[in-house]
């Protein structure tokens, strides 16, 4: 047994959860139809239509996917994928703020010789993005920084739905819409927050989808959430991610973090279980990079 397999003797389960989950999404299309949410048929490269037959969880996995610390990283990276010619980086000072900023290579001698009312013009004129590489995403798994990414793509489309609830009530609102999600034959996995105060429900697709088709999912899940538990008031419901059905003039619309920093460290962006809120097993399947 080399080193991989001593420290992840859980690959079973991890796969059976993939399988699962991918079959469950399979429904997936029937579901959006149902509430009225059309999916436009996308060109194929190769000359055959391919108007989607099914939603589901990610493309095929092999077993063998999880044997390489570099193939653990791209399973990763092709469930939480955003734009990949841009991403940003967690900063925090001192005095306790904090903030993400996009990577990028920035032409300071212009931006210096600018009016100060006009530099921020120039920066964004003149800055460079850095793409995002199996590099920083390792080193986001690692602890050297939180990497954050932006769901929005520049078609306006998406491959996930990311939905955020960061209050006192967060696990019992959480625990109600994933509910749902089952009831509603919707694959989605929890994550709980970097501050440990809070969750993400993540649901993936197969393809890249229109944020709007996405976000209108996200709507019904909610809409049946409390049409169905009158007691759950779903406080903590914060938002979507993508949070925008159009991509903002001159912007990259919201980020958002990736799960899963520094997790041999923090031990907090990881995948919970809704009966007991504790981590799963597949939370540690993708670290070891």
């Amino acid at each position: 047994m080399n080193k991989i397999d001593s420290e992840f003797p859980d690959i079973e389960a991890s796969v059976a959860e993939v399988r699962r989950l991918r079959e469950e999404n399979a429904r997936l299309r029937s579901l959006l139809i149902e509430h009225s949410v059309r999916i436009p048929e996308i060109p194929s490269t190769s000359g055959i239509s391919q108007t989607p037959q099914t939603i589901r969880l990610a493309p095929e996995v092999s077993r063998s996917a999880f044997g390489t610390a570099e193939q653990r990283i791209e399973l990763f990276r092709t469930l939480f994928r955003g734009r990949d010619d841009v991403y940003a980086i967690r900063w925090e000072n001192s005095d306790g703020r904090s903030g993400y900023m996009p990577k990028a290579d920035r032409d300071w001698k212009s931006y210096l010789r600018a009016k100060d009312q006009d530099r921020r013009k120039v920066d964004r004129q003149t800055r460079k993005f850095r793409p995002l590489t199996q590099d920083v995403l390792r080193g986001h798994l690692v602890g050297d920084h939180t990497v954050g990414i932006y769901p929005l793509l520049r078609d306006e489309t998406c491959w996930f739905l990311a939905v955020d609830f960061d209050k006192r009530t967060w696990q019992k609102d959480a625990a109600a819409f994933l509910t749902s999600c089952h009831e509603m034959n919707v694959p989605a996995v929890l994550e709980r927050s970097r501050s440990g105060n809070g969750g993400h429900v993540w649901i993936f697709f197969n393809r890249a989808i229109p944020a709007t088709a996405a976000r209108k999912l996200g709507c019904a899940i909610l809409t049946r959430t409390m049409e169905f538990r009158h007691q759950v008031g779903l406080e903590s419901y914060d938002r979507f991610f993508p949070n925008q059905d159009t991509m903002p003039k001159g912007g990259l619309g919201n980020l958002i973090a990736l799960p899963l920093e520094s997790f041999r460290v923090r031990k907090k962006t990881v995948f919970l279980s809704i009966r007991n809120f504790v981590r799963t097993k597949i939370s540690g399947h993708f670290w070891q990079a």
